[in-house]
């Protein structure tokens, strides 16, 4: 491991040894000894955390009839496409197929999370997160609109209309959507301002409140925000589409989704609101290219090793410039500081490359098993209903590790880091894979049409009753509070605070990259492959934790030296335009 003396990290100046004001800062002692608690969420921050669940109820609100409204025909006597309002157990709308339904799905997910990185760049550089935030919710409205549009019974008359008017309005719906997600995360957690601060419980045992326990803390109750909006949405408007028709189960979303600006504009002066600065990724870019610098060579093995040299980030550090007897580039209005915040932030950027083998996994619960459960026993249960399993899953448990599982190990010396929990993320999604492909293979085995189940006209399911997809969607919940939860953490306390967006949006393109992977599987998304579609990402997500876990597993060690970085104060050149 590469100490912090070798990198020329200086956490003594961190963390003083005085009490000051009324914080009592932590000495090095303390940090080293006492336990890390979590400190105070404000009103503020819950606000934040409402209007992701109003967003999130919104879109998977819509999202969790794609599939149904795609594959699945019209229900005979339908108009709306609500099959149980007809006397059936079916619902659909423009009679497509699977492998159109999991193309359009699978785009969908790609474009969502694709877009974020515009919208960190238009955040960091020209809005402000609060004014983009403000935009992308009107976007993601007039695209739900649009949505409503598509599922007019006058319009499916028109399968082709149709299936061009929802189109246009996934790809409004995901510009919205991208200016949303790569800022609302990082708004929440700027809502916390306290320094690390030594307090006493009344059991006696002196402890740290810091910021990355309490953005642990706050990200896991962000994600249960965002699972409870999904869990409403979905099962609203499972039995809204099912029952009365598309058209219901997308406009309730877009009502209940308008109410969020007016939530925004009520906390307006009490939100921590970062103003936007220069373009900060260009001077990333610059400092990057000043530490590659003379390491060139043609022989790959000798530039690896230069470029894993300890005094790599030296090189772009202006005081080790000036020590030289060198002159400052005209470019260089950074400090040293900043500097080690943007080696931290690559570090954490470079752990979001393997995430898109665990989103491949992730994605199957928004397509493929949605299908799969209409190959099964339902009785009078919507297909579409079983993925809840997962959001429900999400909202019992993330209290419970953040109450009693984290504390627990904290409390028996037990360092359950970053890393670690994220490795256990994929092989926790590897096992759900296996779940599923079993599940599958006894449809094939059981069903009347053998692995030609979805186009069967006999006994259209197989005997097999639908909460068998139980594990899957279980396994993968806990998955995420492993894996995704923590990566949001990740993204914020690893990054630089004017980077933050950037960053977050880096870790939000890895599903985007899963969804594009994810068209190379769409040949497999249908009879009689299926079982091979969850094999192959049951593999590709046990070798993505193996691969993880031996890339990373250093980083264990310097998760402490990269948490308590001084902060910089090098922010870039800002911009008025919020004050306007």
């Amino acid at each position: 491991m590469t100490s912090a003396v070798a990198q020329g990290i200086d956490l003594v100046d961190a963390h003083p040894t005085v009490a000051t004001g009324d914080w009592e800062i932590p000495t090095d002692e303390d940090w080293a000894t006492l336990r890390k608690v979590s400190g105070r969420i404000s009103a503020k921050a819950a606000s934040v955390a409402i209007i992701e669940a109003a967003e999130r109820f919104s879109y998977y609100g819509s999202t969790v009839s794609f599939t149904n409204f795609i594959q699945r025909p019209l229900p005979p006597g339908s108009k709306t496409g609500a099959g149980f309002a007809v006397g059936l157990t079916q619902s659909g709308a423009l009679g497509q197929g699977q492998r159109t339904a999991t193309a359009l799905t699978t785009f969908n997910s790609f474009w969502a999370y694709v877009m974020p990185t515009l919208g960190a760049y238009l955040a960091d550089a020209h809005w402000g997160r609060y004014r983009t935030i403000q935009y992308a919710i009107g976007a993601a409205i007039i695209g739900h609109i649009i949505l409503v549009v598509a599922a007019i019974p006058s319009v499916i008359a028109v399968p082709s209309t149709s299936l061009g008017i929802f189109t246009i309005g996934i790809v409004t719906v995901g510009l919205g959507t991208g200016g949303f997600k790569s800022n609302v995360s990082i708004l929440i957690a700027e809502q916390y301002t306290d320094p690390a601060h030594v307090k006493t419980l009344p059991s006696g045992e002196r402890v740290i409140v810091d910021l990355v326990t309490t953005a642990s803390s706050l990200y896991l109750y962000f994600y249960m925000a965002i699972n409870f909006g999904a869990l409403f949405g979905q099962i609203c408007m499972t039995f809204a589409s099912n029952y009365v028709g598309f058209w219901l189960g997308w406009t309730l979303p877009t009502i209940i989704f308008s109410f969020c600006p007016f939530i925004m504009w009520f906390f307006r002066k009490q939100y921590v609101r970062t103003p936007p600065t220069e373009s900060v990724v260009a001077k990333a870019a610059k400092a990057v290219g000043l530490c590659f610098r003379g390491r060139g060579s043609w022989n790959p093995v000798r530039f690896y090793r230069n470029c894993k040299k300890d005094d790599f980030w030296q090189s772009a550090k202006p005081s080790v410039i000036l020590a030289r007897g060198d002159a400052l580039p005209s470019y260089m209005n950074w400090d040293d500081q900043w500097i080690d915040e943007l080696r931290r932030g690559i570090k954490s950027c470079a752990v979001f490359t393997f995430m898109p083998l665990f989103w491949l996994s992730y994605n199957q619960g928004s397509g493929n098993l949605t299908s799969q459960a209409a190959t099964m026993d339902r009785g009078n249960v919507p297909n579409d209903l079983i993925s809840n399993l997962n959001p429900i899953t999400l909202i019992i448990f993330i209290p419970i590790c953040d109450k009693f599982l984290y504390p627990f190990l904290a409390r028996r010396g037990i360092n359950f880091t970053p890393i670690k929990r994220i490795t256990c993320g994929f092989f926790l999604a590897a096992i759900a894979m296996i779940w599923s492909a079993v599940t599958q293979h006894y449809i094939y085995k059981t069903g009347a049409c053998g692995k030609y189940m979805n186009t069967c006209e006999e006994i259209a399911y197989a005997p097999i009753n639908v909460w068998i997809q139980s594990g899957s969607y279980v396994i993968i919940a806990f998955s995420e509070i492993f894996a995704s939860v923590t990566c949001l953490e990740f993204a914020y306390t690893h990054s630089p605070s004017n980077l933050r967006s950037v960053v977050m949006s880096m870790f939000l393109f890895s599903s985007a990259v899963a969804s594009a992977l994810g068209q190379a599987l769409v040949a497999l998304s249908d009879d009689p492959l299926l079982v091979w579609n969850y094999v192959v990402t049951a593999i590709l997500a046990f070798i993505g934790g193996v691969a993880f876990w031996y890339t990373f597993r250093s980083l264990d060690a310097e998760e402490d030296v990269l948490t308590r970085l001084p902060k910089t104060t090098f922010i870039g050149k800002t911009k008025d335009f919020e004050e306007k």
